[in-house]
């Protein structure tokens, strides 16, 4: 065991622990949760050197409570309505029908796999019914399927959480009220009090995104305050609805973020990439934090039953609440089948299971002790199973994309359109993007892809499947627009795969949000005037014979490669300061000058 008394030291650890293990899933292209999972185990029962539950005593729960708030708000505002255009009635099968059906089945197979007690095995189905939106994101976004399956997954891990816990929190009342007024429990007075307090917490909710969106578009809030007040009504709104009624208030941050989704704020984008931030710390911390509370007396009391019940969980009641709330609908069977298998839990079913798991023990119930190694086994054994297998399972179903081998070149001028007639004649598959109609026409002439309207709305959306491009290219004579594109969709598509003209200033490299064009970094108004002298794109493919310096040797001056075109089709380009690795077999795309006729005849001599 190593002993660290100082806090601060624990704290930082934390830290160094959540974000160094979503760096390397990252890097591994593996869940961030398994990870994050095994180094609070790592650091808590197996070396002892964190101890959340003496480190930090009773300021523990209100510090996970509030975390997971933040978290859930966070979703809710990525539910925006006009997502539901592609799953809305799936979705809505997945609540009304999904959660009765997933809870009666959950309760069965905690009451005979686990062999826990009635009313135990009630509340635990209950909590099984969420699906774990912190642990579905990461893992959509190393997948490339259907917008329906996309938005199905995360609405229903987003809005079935809070009703997950509403169910816990129903069973607890009934529990409690059994235990303090005698076998005879008055259902409809604890329906009606539950039911009372969740529509409290949704109006608490509501009136909070109400009032900050309608404050912050009418100038009433400065910019550089929007975001610590947004966080604090969040906190606010959460405790409001916990004073009610315990863990209502997930309903009410879960609320509060659908509104303000579907609101305009004129900050949202700031906000939502502030709450991003925000929400990879929280879920850094609370996911070290909650592994690392295990000790080795909670871990034995994991008995070998407890492995059937995970298997009925895996294989009969998440394919089976899936298969009953999309029948007859238009749902494809490969995808009910890939949702029917994905279910990942996460924080919220660790928290609200850790907290119930403590009262049912105060109370005297038995199995209630055998709560918390249960749920910490069902998070690791569904985050194992569904994060590993999740690509695998899409392609055999054949609802996988595949990775995105598209190029995106924003920006409808003449240069743009050249280059895109070039890359489709060497067999990429090209789209243009402009925000004008108008200018799109020329792109349509050339048979190319168009995509109307701002890229930096689209991309957030459903018109644009932003994963389905390697490389984007922003070429417009905006100056300020081309780095907003770099600024807004470098966190979705990484500032190594934006490429974007340079501005004239040879200063200004804007090499830390993105990579200038062309070694020289010719800016836009030199492209579109070579273009005019008829410069034109072409290929040149290298050759244990004809090398590198072969190549360089006959260019003209003036004249620079653009791109080096991998034979896995990967589109590398040159840029100011970074030149692509060059290997034998590559082809090199270059512009250049159209020859005169006495250099075509010299050629041809």
């Amino acid at each position: 065991m190593i002993e660290i008394e100082s806090l601060m030291i624990k704290i930082t650890l934390i830290g160094l622990l959540g974000v160094g293990a979503q760096w390397i899933a990252w890097r591994i292209n593996k869940p961030a949760i398994a990870l994050m999972l095994f180094a609070g185990i790592i650091a808590g029962p197996i070396l002892g050197i964190l101890d959340p539950e003496q480190d930090f005593g009773e300021l523990l729960e209100p510090m996970v409570k509030l975390a997971v708030a933040v978290i859930l708000f966070e979703g809710g505002l990525s539910l925006n309505f006009k997502d539901l255009r592609h799953a809305g009635s799936g979705v809505l099968r997945l609540v009304i029908i999904g959660v009765p059906v997933g809870w009666a089945l959950g309760t069965a197979a905690v009451y005979y796999g686990a062999g826990l007690p009635l009313s135990v095995s009630a509340l635990f189905g209950g909590i099984l019914v969420v699906t774990g939106p912190t642990v579905i994101g990461p893992m959509l976004r190393s997948l490339r399927v259907g917008k329906r399956v996309r938005d199905i997954l995360k609405w229903e891990g987003i809005v079935n959480d809070p009703i997950g816990a509403m169910l816990a929190v129903s069973i607890y009342a009934y529990i409690h009220y059994a235990q303090t007024h005698g076998p005879q429990v008055d259902v409809a007075e604890v329906g009606f009090s539950v039911l009372g307090a969740s529509m409290l917490a949704a109006l608490i909710g509501i009136a909070l995104g109400l009032a900050l969106t309608w404050l912050f578009p009418r100038g009433l809030v400065p910019e550089f305050l929007k975001a610590p007040i947004l966080l604090i009504a969040v906190i606010f709104g959460f405790v409001a609805a916990d004073l009610v009624m315990h863990e209502t208030g997930l309903i009410t941050v879960t609320v509060m973020g659908v509104v303000m989704a579907n609101r305009p704020t004129y900050s949202s984008r700031a906000l939502r990439r502030f709450k991003e931030d925000l929400s990879v710390l929280l879920i850094s911390g609370v996911f070290i934090l909650l592994s690392a509370t295990l000790d080795w007396e909670t871990i034995q009391k994991f008995q070998w039953r407890f492995i059937i019940f995970l298997l009925m969980l895996l294989f009969l009641v998440r394919p089976l609440t899936v298969i009953i709330s999309l029948m007859f609908t238009k749902v494809p069977w490969s995808e009910r089948l890939f949702i029917g298998w994905i279910a990942p839990r996460g924080i919220v079913a660790i928290a609200v299971t850790s907290l119930f798991a403590l009262r049912l023990v105060e109370l005297g119930y038995e199995g209630a002790d055998a709560l918390v190694p249960l749920v910490f086994g069902v998070v690791i054994a569904t985050i194992i199973a569904h994060g590993f297998s999740a690509p695998w399972v899409a392609k055999r179903l054949g609802i996988d994309k595949g990775k995105g081998e598209d190029i995106m070149l924003i920006g409808a001028n003449d240069w743009n359109i050249a280059l895109g007639e070039f890359l489709t004649k060497i067999g990429l598959s090209v789209t243009v993007s402009d925000m004008s109609k108008y200018a799109l026409r020329d792109a349509r002439r050339a048979n190319l892809t168009t995509q109307d309207g701002d890229i930096t709305e689209t991309a957030h959306g459903h018109d644009v499947d932003i994963g389905q491009f390697q490389h984007l290219i922003v070429c417009t004579e905006n100056e300020s627009y081309n780095k907003l594109v770099a600024n807004d969709l470098g966190p979705e598509v990484g500032y190594e795969n934006i490429t974007i003209v340079s501005d004239g200033d040879a200063g200004n490299d804007y090499s830390g949000r993105a990579r200038i064009l062309f070694e020289s970094g010719a800016p836009y108004d030199v492209l579109l005037e070579r273009h005019a002298q008829n410069w034109y794109f072409s290929e040149t493919t290298l050759t244990e014979k004809f090398l590198w310096e072969d190549y360089c040797s006959n260019l003209k001056p003036g004249e620079e490669p653009l791109a080096v075109l991998k034979p896995d089709r990967r589109l590398l380009l040159f840029a100011t300061a970074e030149r692509p690795t060059i290997e034998t077999g590559d082809r090199i795309i270059s512009y250049i000058q159209k020859e005169s006729p006495e250099e075509l005849l010299a050629r041809k001599k």
